[in-house]
């Protein structure tokens, strides 16, 4: 099984930076340690030149780094990212990546109906609260919670799939398969659906709608979202329905 490896730290970090936000009186600076973007990376078609979507409305440009470190493959990524004084050509601002740390990013999963427990698995995940949980460029970016036993060293399924039913096209549900792993400690993964499979709205915003299995039944949380525009831009925000965070992360999924 493939797996996903990334920075407990970087992740640590993102959430300092979320916490750090919340006061504008406070000049805090946690250092390049810590993830400070959540960012689209885009490579040209060969990788002779790639920039990144950092929201709905900005562009970046390296200016260390000349071909995508992720090959071809466009992906979602958490980084950390200082702003640069040097001409940033067509997009929107220049930067200097001291590191990126790209996370799992996937398509939307076909939609088998009655099947899809039996091919998706129903284990219990929570979605949780925080800064990377959002709808944004046309992705879900999604952080989770479930129970990892170390011992057993075992690769979760993750998948996103999108409603086949006219009559809710903006329902998507999150299906978790821990292979058995259901004892352990409880920790946190992260993972993003690429939802260009779901219908174009026409540059209107829509609620977007998430359901899941958690560990107390069935929950669901709304999004405010907007299909990618040509360009690359999209636009959503979570509005309700999530757990708190904490500090613990997973290392394996896909």
């Amino acid at each position: 099984m493939k797996q996903l490896k990334f920075l407990t730290i970087a992740l640590l970090g993102a959430a300092a930076v979320n916490l750090a936000s919340c006061n504008n009186d406070d000049a805090v600076y946690y250092g390049p340690v810590y993830a400070n973007a959540l960012v689209t990376v885009k490579p040209n078609p060969d990788n002779s030149d790639f920039y990144m979507q950092l929201d709905d409305s900005t562009t970046l440009k390296a200016v260390n780094l000349k071909k995508s470190p992720f090959g071809t493959k466009e992906v979602r990524a958490l980084a950390n990212i200082s702003y640069a004084d040097a001409d940033a050509g067509e997009y929107d601002k220049s930067v200097f990546i001291n590191w990126i740390d790209s996370i799992l990013t996937k398509n939307t999963a076909p939609d088998l109906n009655e099947e899809n427990i039996a091919a998706y698995g129903n284990d219990p995940v929570e979605i949780v609260k925080d800064w990377v949980t959002i709808a944004e460029d046309g992705y879900l970016t999604l952080r989770f919670r479930s129970r990892w036993d170390p011992y057993l060293n075992k690769s979760h399924l993750v998948n996103l799939v999108a409603s086949s039913d006219p009559s809710n096209p903006y329902e998507v549900t999150f299906y978790h398969n821990a292979f058995g792993d259901v004892n352990g400690a409880f920790g946190d993964g992260i993972v993003a659906f690429n939802l260009a499979q779901l219908p174009d709205t026409q540059g209107k915003v829509v609620d977007l709608t998430l359901k899941w299995n958690s560990f107390s039944g069935e929950k669901s949380a709304k999004f405010k979202y907007c299909s990618r525009k040509t360009g690359g831009n999209g636009t959503s925000v979570m509005v309700e329905g999530l757990e708190v965070r904490s500090e613990r992360f997973a290392d394996m999924v896909e």
